[in-house]
């Protein structure tokens, strides 16, 4: 059983007249979403998709395969809605976030991502993107043709190669992690990273212990330094992790006067996951 907390801040920046992006940060599912299409369309794709994983959240303890298939309902969704009114044609988003998920080796974190929007660790005073862009710079920098650093600046680094709204459906890249107290996860939109490098988001992380006013320093800090973008953040940190008690299989049966309690009358575990948002 994991114990999380987490905090989460979004904000329209200093340049946009709306906020592209949506958030879910409920217990278990930590989700951010950055909206393309502009008249209002990019707003109504993030917000589907975060939606999409609400549904999910409210179904109690989630796969790692539930995720993909809520990704896929979730493209499905923007699709349909784009069809359906016209000038929310050609709508997207891009989709990142961390499920608590239970699987063979009990609960871990799944990690998962379309687009440009990243997951981080931080830990040990160290900051380590964990998802790849879905994006025409990085695919540059993965050919050796781009530094990292070069790529912040190139005129198509907001041009995503993979995002929810799209004819097929997009692949989600998934990772599964351990959950290791002690370790702090930023999500977020490209209006952070686009505003702060990474040595800077760390200094943040590293200087603000409470989760949510790390989440809302990092925001006020982007705005600070230009806010040219939307710009989203979820702060969240692996406070305790404690093993399930092991089913010994071999133990005796109980006495043949003593009555077996029906499998629907078992008690439930619940996820012990406290937060703010």
């Amino acid at each position: 059983m994991l114990t999380l907390r987490w905090g989460s801040a979004t904000d329209v920046g200093r340049v946009r007249s709306l906020n592209e992006d949506s958030l879910l940060a409920v217990p278990g599912l930590f989700v951010v979403a950055d909206g393309m299409g502009g008249h209002a369309a990019g707003e109504v794709a993030s917000q589907l998709a975060v939606a999409e994983f609400a549904r999910l959240a409210q179904q109690g303890p989630a796969r790692a395969e539930d995720l993909v298939d809520t990704v896929v309902r979730a493209n499905e969704h923007i699709l349909q809605a784009g069809a359906e009114h016209g000038e929310q044609f050609g709508m997207g988003t891009t989709l990142t976030g961390i499920g608590v998920v239970g699987g063979e080796h009990g609960e871990q974190l799944a990690v998962f991502n379309v687009g440009d929007s990243r997951v981080y660790r931080f830990a040990g005073g160290q900051l380590d993107q964990l998802t790849v862009d879905h994006s025409a710079v990085q695919e540059l920098v993965d050919a050796g043709q781009l530094t990292a650093r070069a790529a912040r600046f190139h005129p198509r680094r907001n041009v995503v190669t993979r995002s929810l709204g799209s004819n097929p459906g997009p692949a989600p890249d998934v990772w599964l992690l351990p959950p290791i107290p002690g370790d702090r996860f930023l999500i977020c939109s490209d209006g952070l990273t686009g505003e702060l490098e990474d040595a800077e988001i760390a200094e943040l992380l590293g200087a603000n212990p409470d989760p949510q006013a790390a989440a809302d320093a990092l925001v006020r800090r982007a705005n600070e330094v230009g806010g040219h973008d939307n710009v989203t953040t979820v702060v969240m940190d692996v406070l305790e992790v404690v093993a399930e008690p092991q089913v010994d299989a071999t133990a005796a049966e109980p006495p043949a006067d003593t009555a077996a309690m029906p499998a629907d009358a078992a008690p439930t575990a619940q996820l012990p996951i406290v937060g703010r948002d």
